[in-house]
């Protein structure tokens, strides 16, 4: 048990953020999936778009990291470019 008031607030608030950040991963990786199960690239590009920003704004967040995210969005693209072939 935390022993001062500013170690409970600092436990709510955690764990407030757990559930936050958790819930925008869910909703990126729920996307990624979609993207990656369509056969059409013009349809692919248009998600993939959209998936870039939300990978973004993760990584401006802190939620996950950069190089990370740069990671996710290569291949991803690389992805989609290879549907046309």
């Amino acid at each position: 048990m935390p022993q001062h008031q500013s170690a409970e607030k600092r436990i709510r608030q955690n764990e407030k953020r757990r559930k936050r950040n958790k819930s925008r991963k869910t909703k990126v990786r729920t996307k990624i999936k979609e993207l990656k199960a369509l056969e059409d690239q013009e349809a692919a590009q248009d998600l993939l778009n959209d998936v870039k920003g939300a990978l973004d704004r993760l990584a401006a967040k802190g939620i996950i990291h950069k190089n990370r995210a740069a990671n996710k969005k290569s291949k991803l693209e690389k992805h989609v470019n290879s549907l046309d072939e």
